[in-house]
């Protein structure tokens, strides 16, 4: 009889210290967000990744970004992120989220132990957490974040039905400044390293609470916005409000991460929101699965690829076309906030280009703002740059609408950038350059160097101090990237000529 009490005293106690251990993160939202049966998970986990239709990449995925409301209402669209990364050997799921409820200035890391579901514990990579810790002081535990968060939590049975054998580093991310998440989107590069076994997660919904379109305008922004890796516009726009993600702070981090690591490839694979399930259409809530690529063989094909440099050529009519588009597009949006539609049938104002708008008055520069990489037809990055150029210049307040009665338009199409190791194979005049080093990075068009008469030494010097935030001779320093391209530039002066 004694040794069968003591047996269960020990059986108690051992259950007891198991579901004390502060070390092991007890689920939040199990039964609520999620089934709470291990079985019944299971099933439905499997379910949504099986039913997404997503096509096996060709490369490995550093980046996913999923939702996390109920599964009633988001788990269809979390499917696509873990069905595109199903399989692959990541060892390490670094999991980056926001903070809903307890507001705090810094990111909390869960640094050992591990975190509990219905599926079990999935471990803390330790070593990782500790590494990452030790990087800055606003990397730290905060265990109140995790008090009632689900952001996290959500993400965990869709990686266990994903993975094996696999350990986290939890991220739960406060009310940060951008600075902070640009030092820890570096930290993270620094303690992964060479290992090409990590993956990052990162949990977010979109827009909250608006009507069925206009919920999907919002949201269409901000993916455009998430595909084109803008950081600091989407960290722009969600202050303000015309952007809208409660885990911006979370993809903000992903983008500079992104960007750090030259990963310009982006594919939003599943957008939806809550209406599309439940019916009401009046207050949804937005879902998307996005993914980011490594970069594809670090891109030596368009490095090497001489080609690249030169744009393809436009027509007289292809150019008034697209001057027309900017005009009519910076006009109606200063006058009625419109952004208009343009349904384009000709080939050349299809293709994927980047391009520039600048917008002179009077003579003098009024704005200029462009994408240097393509990823949407020409006809609607001259659209889209043209409403910047108007309103989002950081150097001038936006346009104005009795500043309409004298504008003028100039588009700058351009080339795909090509690395170059010696500065004296810039031209001047024909060239325009990108000059990068971590998370700097600034541009001079090619007509900078005609409209100053800079030398080449001028040029880059100045481009590294103006636009990248570097020391002047930072280009003299290996460490430094230069990228040149060409432009077709054109305005309204050249073609009524």
């Amino acid at each position: 009889m004694r040794v069968i009490l003591i047996t269960s005293f020990l059986l108690v106690m051992a259950i007891r210290t198991s579901f004390s251990d502060p070390n092991i993160k007890q689920p939040n939202v199990s039964g609520q967000f999620y089934p709470a049966d291990s079985t019944e998970l299971s099933v439905e986990v499997e379910g949504f990744i099986s039913a997404a239709k997503v096509k096996p990449p060709d490369r490995r995925i550093e980046v996913v970004i999923a939702p996390h409301a109920g599964y009633f209402y988001s788990g269809a669209v979390a499917g696509y992120s873990f069905k595109a990364v199903k399989g692959r050997p990541y060892k390490t799921i670094v999991i980056l989220a926001p903070s809903h409820f307890y507001g705090f200035d810094g990111a909390s890391v869960w640094t050992q132990g591990g975190l509990k579901t219905p599926l079990g514990i999935v471990p803390v990579d330790e070593d990782f957490a500790k590494k990452l810790v030790g990087k800055s002081e606003k990397f730290y535990f905060e265990p109140k974040a995790y008090e009632r968060e689900h952001s996290l939590e959500v993400e965990l049975p869709f990686l266990q039905r994903t993975f094996k054998d696999f350990k986290v580093v939890p991220i739960i991310m406060g009310q940060v400044s951008y600075e902070t998440c640009e030092a820890l989107a570096q930290s993270i590069k620094e303690v992964i390293g060479e290992r090409q076994d990590v993956l990052i997660v990162v949990s977010t919904d979109l827009s909250h609470y608006h009507n069925d379109a206009t919920a999907r305008d919002m949201d269409e922004k901000t993916l455009a916005t998430v595909k084109a890796v803008n950081a600091k516009k989407l960290w722009q726009q969600c202050h303000i409000g015309t952007m809208e993600m409660c885990g911006f702070i979370p993809v903000t981090t992903a983008l500079l991460y992104a960007n750090i690591n030259g990963l310009k490839d982006v594919e939003i694979l599943r957008y939806a929101n809550s209406g599309d399930v439940s019916g009401d259409k009046e207050r949804v809530v937005g879902y998307s699965s996005v993914v980011i690529y490594e970069s594809e063989g670090d891109n030596e094909a368009t490095q090497n690829d001489s080609a690249t440099t030169e744009v393809k050529p436009l027509t007289k009519t292809q150019k008034k076309r697209l001057l027309e588009i900017a005009r009519q597009t910076v006009e109606a949006y200063v006058q009625k906030g419109e952004t208009l539609e343009f349904k384009e049938g000709d080939p050349r104002l299809l293709e994927m280009e980047g391009a520039f708008v600048t917008i002179h008055r009077q003579g003098l520069l009024r704005g200029c703002i462009g994408h240097i990489i393509g990823d949407k037809p020409l006809h609607i990055t001259v659209r889209d740059m043209a409403i910047a150029a108007a309103t989002q210049d950081p150097r001038f307040k936006p346009m104005t609408k009795e500043e309409l009665q004298d504008f003028d338009v100039e588009v700058s199409v351009l080339s795909k950038p090509k690395q170059v190791t010696d500065p004296n194979e810039i031209q001047m005049g024909v060239h325009g350059v990108i000059v990068s080093r971590g998370l700097h990075q600034g541009i001079f068009l090619p007509q900078v160097a005609t409209e100053t008469g800079w030398s080449r030494e001028e040029f880059l010097s100045q481009l590294c101090s103006q636009k990248a935030d570097l020391p002047k001779d930072a280009w003299k320093d290996p460490q430094t990237r230069l990228d040149i391209f060409t432009a077709d530039v054109f305005s309204e002066k050249d073609i009524a000529q």
